[in-house]
């Protein structure tokens, strides 16, 4: 008894050598010619071409070169790969087929059945390479790549559903931007179809909607030989025409814009908006090269006081309030002081508004404000907003202040208050409208859907308070009746608010000088780039725009 034990561990300890080796796919799923084809398919879905190399009996050098020529050839957004079948082996070699499932740019479905012959080398099957196994019928020196055929490019309106190609305004030029030949960094950031050399935006509405206005290339599966010459076409599949993108540019409006701006001795910019709609009627830049209009951040100088009174208006004043207007006043150790050093004495708010005090805004500010209030107010008309109007714009910035000396300068636009003309037209527009709307240059339904660099939709409209709106109708149209602006030839009904923003060092730092305003349903900010006073570089600028409407 105790020898037949012994003959069967014997035996068993055989078996297990035995196994160990050389039957283990018998008992073990993992070396089989299946379980190679299913390695080798799903390493080629995920595009591992290494993987997929180390499973192929005798490839060729330029193995990962091939694939990838015939999946960028193609345009390939996805694919998988399965197994179709796979044969008992005979010998040392098996057969098989697999299923292609690839989607080609713009959602375009190619399949196929391809063969997947194995072979056993050193105890290992392998897949036996040939061009076939890439695709039915390929031949040596071959390859499968898609050829493309772009439809007409869809063109930029105006609102009026006007083509804006072609116009003889820079300004406008600068926002549609041009189309041009694709970089290789490019084509690879708008992925398939894109190649370097196809026509896209460079810049501009072309950039920001290349995809809408270019459409969809008709498609050609075709076997190619080593010139790229067609040797047979396998499947068609037709293209889709781009669509047209509406602007909200009234090209009156756009003119008129640009024919002010043509006596500005300084760059400068103007921006027009429709404040019951949010629409931009009008960007004008001069020079061209960079949209400041859009993407330039300048203190707001005085024009930020709309934001201050509305939140003194709030918090109970109203126009009639007296207020001190003295030449000078001290906040935290700083003196602050009005232009020229001039003194009203004690005024209606109104007055103290027209004239553009700053020791009043200032004094009040830190007294009856505080810098939390005058903040959420500061929010109410887009400040800390994302601005998504259809091409990148800055946002309006109202940051905390260090102390309350830095919060008296914040308070007439001074300090770190950011902003663009793009943003002061909308604050205006809040004034004409009693509502605050996110400015956009296309239209709302592709705004809804879009965000800003930092991932933030654009806000819905911010209503003012009613007296608040009272309030600034009576304020603003006070600037160009009796205030800074009194000596411009603006026409009847239009109302505003001067702006003469520091920038630099030193005692009498340079000046940025602004104009925002609205007269009927046309709300406008005006900037000029280290022009001086609002009053003399801006305002000017503003009435000729306003006049040639």
């Amino acid at each position: 008894m105790r020898r037949s034990r012994v003959a069967v561990v014997a035996a068993v300890a055989a078996v297990a050598v035995l196994v160990g080796a050389g039957a283990v796919w018998f008992l073990r799923d993992g070396d089989g010619p299946e379980d190679t084809a299913k390695r080798y398919l799903a390493a080629w879905s995920r595009g591992d071409t290494a993987a997929m190399r180390a499973l192929t009996a005798d490839p060729p050098a330029d193995f990962t070169a091939r694939f990838t020529a015939m999946h960028d050839g193609l345009g390939v957004t996805a694919q998988r790969y399965t197994v179709a079948s796979v044969g008992d082996p005979k010998g040392d070699t098996a057969g098989g087929s697999y299923n292609a499932a690839l989607t080609l740019a713009g959602d375009r479905a190619f399949g196929y059945t391809g063969a997947l012959p194995l072979t056993k080398r050193d105890g290992k099957w392998l897949v036996s390479w040939s061009p076939e196994l890439m695709y039915p019928g390929l031949k040596e020196g071959q390859r499968l790549s898609a050829a493309r055929a772009w439809p007409a490019r869809a063109d930029i309106t105006a609102a009026d559903g006007g083509s804006l190609a072609g116009s003889p305004s820079g300004s406008v030029q600068q926002l549609t931007g041009p189309v041009g030949p694709a970089s290789a960094e490019a084509a690879g950031k708008l992925g398939a179809p894109y190649r370097k050399g196809d026509p896209v935006g460079a810049d501009g509405l072309q950039k920001q909607y290349e995809k809408r206005l270019a459409g969809t290339p008709a498609l050609a599966v075709q076997i190619t030989d080593a010139k790229g010459r067609p040797v047979k076409t396998v499947k068609r599949f037709g293209g889709a025409d781009g669509k047209p993108l509406r602007t909200t540019i009234d090209t009156k409006v756009q003119a008129a814009a640009g024919k002010a701006l043509g006596s500005a001795a300084k760059p400068a910019s103007l921006v027009a908006l429709r404040p019951s709609t949010g629409e931009i009627l009008a960007v004008a830049n001069k020079p061209g090269g960079y949209n400041r209009a859009l993407m330039g951040r300048y203190p707001p100088g005085s024009t930020f006081k709309v934001v201050t009174a509305a939140a003194l208006v709030a918090g109970g004043m109203s126009p009639s309030t007296k207020v001190p207007c003295p030449a000078t006043t001290t906040v935290g150790g700083r003196s602050f002081h009005n232009y020229q050093h001039e003194d009203f004495g004690t005024v209606a708010l109104r007055e103290a508004f027209a004239h553009s005090c700053n020791t009043t805004f200032a004094k009040l500010a830190v007294d009856k404000l505080g810098e939390k209030r005058l903040a959420q107010v500061a929010s109410q008309f887009g400040f800390n907003a994302p601005v998504v109007a259809g091409l990148p714009a800055v946002r309006a910035s109202f940051p905390d202040n260090k102390d309350d000396t830095a919060f008296a300068a914040a308070s007439f636009g001074q300090g770190e208050v950011l902003t663009s003309p793009l943003n002061m037209a909308a604050v205006a527009g809040a004034a004409a409208d009693g509502v605050w709307r996110s400015p956009r240059l296309v239209d709302a339904s592709l705004v809804s859907q879009a965000v800003d660099a930092g991932g933030r939709k654009a806000e819905p409209p911010h209503k003012l308070e009613p007296a608040v709106k009272s309030a600034l109708h009576s304020l603003m149209p006070a600037v160009v009746s009796e205030g800074t602006a009194s000596g411009v030839n603006f026409p009847s009904g239009t109302a505003g608010k001067t702006g003469t923003a520091e920038f630099g060092s030193g005692d009498n730092p340079p000046t940025h000088a602004w104009f925002i305003g609205y007269r009927g349903d046309l709300s406008f900010a005006v900037i000029v780039e280290g022009g001086g006073t609002g009053a003399e570089a801006a305002a000017p600028i503003a009435a000729h725009f306003l006049n040639s409407l």
